[in-house]
């Protein structure tokens, strides 16, 4: 799920909430909120924290390809 994802990359990266909102321009407060499942985020905010995490928007969603056969 996006909310547990959000959260593990950031703690991997050694990030605060507080830091990844200055680095992002997304409040702290969305972030608790968006990690804690309460929110889901906007394409726009999904940009901003991919950007402010060094991944991608897939990488953040955590969506795989599917592998060849």
């Amino acid at each position: 799920m996006f909310n547990a994802r959000l959260k593990a990359i950031r703690k991997a990266l050694g990030l605060s909430q507080t830091r990844l909102a200055e680095l992002s321009g997304v409040s702290q407060a969305y972030i608790s909120e968006l990690e804690a499942g309460c929110k889901q985020p906007t394409l726009t905010i999904l940009d901003k924290l991919a950007k402010a995490l060094g991944v991608s928007v897939a990488e953040l969603l955590d969506e795989q390809k599917p592998k060849a056969g």
